[in-house]
């Protein structure tokens, strides 16, 4: 090694803890302030009033009247992005004032396009501001819980999105906000990253996890960041395809030239690409003598950290990641989305986080009041431990009492602010027969019946089939995970019943004979892949931000599975 990198890193360590002691100090006076937040938030809803009362969206909603939460909840109603999107369309032609007072539009965040067409969300300097304060939290926190590790100041291998997609009339760009933090990152911090900034921009998945490969194989990385689990199952199972091509580049310090990536972001990665014959020596004997390569004998979990969404439907990745990663520590993201950071996780195993309350003004929807015509509306020191609600978050940059649609849980406190886990996207249900069936009680009884039958499935979907004699739910699961039958058939009924316990207007109807058994709908191994693939094409959307439903209501969903067969 170089004196120059020496004299590299040293400064970077230095630079690193002079960083991390304001953001430890912050972090305290965040853990404070969470001792009382009601006053937090009450303070922090009438800023944003005042800020924001001169824009077109606060006249027309009587900002500058409000002098009471109650107040603010008669002027706004809770609503969908529709409600905002005329002011949005404002901004996007230069008219700021629309909806931002006192700040700049830097960017226009690309929702991931999930459940519906891609929404744009306006990336202020304040929001920015706090979304990187949120990072700074989780990061630090994280190394200072792993201290034993050494993770600090080591190469970090994270995956974004394309940072710019395109540009609005008034030339704002529009892209995934992860791609664009790691574009305006300060140098010094941005060496520690392993994948160039702008890796989102190439479109072919194979090239694009290769060049993250290629660049990150010779460094020793400690933490491994990625929005979706799915992101680095994939990126594993291709570092073991494409290992004597991976290792003959490290060792030439070469890049295939048969990979559709463009010519800049080659020019930008080059300098992550040197010839490093030693690394690719050690790392081709430990294929030769596995007979494989995986992100575990590359980068042991012993100096590793993973960082990832836990909660939701995220289960079928999780319960891959041991076999190709080893047991490292798993720290969960947090409820994390373009319209903002909702939660700040601080402990590892869990999809729990502290809500955020420096960034937005919660407020909570109990979940049976869901379709409430006047449903009860809390706030954040009203809701209670062990119930589900709707968040309802108010940015700082635009969005006011918005319908995210995103279903919580309460799992107890930090002080006296509530720390919360996504369970889920409330728009997946599902309801042949009365029987309101969520995405979260399917993804509970999922765990539930695989732990109790001992029955291992990997990516499914669970969606209505309509047959005459007596509709019935599909488990759509690929030939490779059916194979067991006796498993399956100990898996099935186990599901079915734990579906009734978690929902009783399902075990009503099954008990009436309005609603057949579960049955197992048989995919060709790969049909998921192409499957969600068709789906983020046709929505558009950043695959590392992608969840694949694991409820889909749509009756005719099973009918487009023309390659299904039926499994009793």
């Amino acid at each position: 090694m170089s004196l120059s990198r020496d004299l590299y890193r040293f400064a970077l360590r230095r630079v690193g803890r002079l960083v991390a002691l304001p953001i430890r100090y912050k972090t305290d006076c965040f853990l404070q302030d969470c001792l009382q937040p009601e006053r937090v938030q009450t303070e922090l809803l009438f800023n944003i009033l005042r800020r924001q009362a001169p824009t077109a969206f606060g006249r027309d909603h009587h900002f500058a009247a409000a002098r009471t939460i109650a107040d603010y909840r008669r002027s706004v109603p809770v609503a969908p992005y529709e409600y905002v999107a005329p002011y949005v369309e404002r901004v996007q032609k230069g008219e700021t004032d629309a909806l931002i007072a006192n700040d700049r539009v830097l960017l226009f965040a690309l929702t991931s396009g999930t459940t519906a067409a891609r929404k744009l969300i306006p990336i202020t300097t304040r929001y920015l501001a706090d979304y990187k304060r949120g990072w700074n939290f989780w990061g630090v926190k994280a190394y200072r819980d792993h201290r034993g590790r050494r993770l600090a100041f080591r190469p970090i291998l994270q995956m974004v999105g394309d940072p710019e997609e395109y540009r609005t009339p008034a030339g704002i760009p529009c892209g995934n906000l992860s791609g664009y933090t790691a574009l305006v990152q300060k140098k010094i911090i941005r060496w520690l990253y392993t994948v160039p900034p702008t890796i989102g921009k190439i479109k072919d998945s194979t090239a694009r996890y290769y060049l993250a490969l290629r660049c990150s194989m010779g460094r020793p990385a400690s933490m491994l960041l990625a929005a979706n689990p799915s992101t680095l199952l994939m990126m594993a199972r291709m570092m073991d395809q494409h290992k004597d091509s991976l290792l003959r580049d490290i060792h030439d310090g070469t890049l295939r030239s048969d990979l559709d990536i463009p010519q800049e972001i080659q020019l930008a990665a080059a300098r992550k690409l040197r010839a490093k014959p030693e690394r690719a020596r050690e790392l081709a004997a430990i294929a030769e003598k596995l007979g494989r390569l995986y992100p575990k004998d590359v980068w042991p979990d012993t100096g590793t950290l993973i960082g990832t969404w836990t909660g939701g439907s995220m289960g079928p990745y999780l319960r891959q990641l041991p076999q190709f990663f080893g047991n490292p520590p798993i720290r969960d993201l947090g409820l994390l989305a373009s319209e903002g950071r909702m939660t700040i996780p601080f402990e590892n195993d869990t999809p729990t986080g502290v809500l955020d309350i420096w960034s937005h003004y919660f407020e909570f929807i109990p979940e049976r009041e869901a379709h409430s015509e006047n449903p009860v509306v809390l706030g954040v020191h009203e809701i209670q431990e062990g119930e589900t609600y709707y968040i309802v978050p108010t940015t700082q940059s635009g969005l006011y009492r918005y319908q995210i649609s995103d279903l919580i849980r309460v799992n107890g406190f930090l002080g006296n602010t509530p720390v919360v886990e996504f369970l889920g996207k409330g728009s997946r249900f599902s309801n042949m027969t009365g029987e309101k069936l969520s995405e979260h009680q399917v993804t509970q009884a999922m765990i539930a019946a695989m732990q109790q039958s001992g029955f291992g499935i990997g990516t499914y979907s669970v969606a209505p089939v309509w047959d005459d004699a007596q509709p019935y739910y599909g488990l759509f699961i690929e030939d490779s995970d059916a194979r067991d039958r006796d498993g399956l058939a100990r898996f099935l009924p186990a599901f079915d019943r734990l579906l009734g316990e978690l929902n009783i207007e399902y075990a009503a109807k099954r008990d009436g004979q309005r609603l057949g058994p579960v049955k197992a709908e048989i995919l060709p191994s790969g049909a998921w892949s192409e499957w969600d693939h068709a789906r983020l094409s046709k929505t558009g959307g950043s695959p590392e931000q992608y969840k694949h439903p694991c409820l889909i209501g749509d009756l005719a969903f099973a009918s487009s599975m023309t390659n299904r067969r039926e499994v009793a």
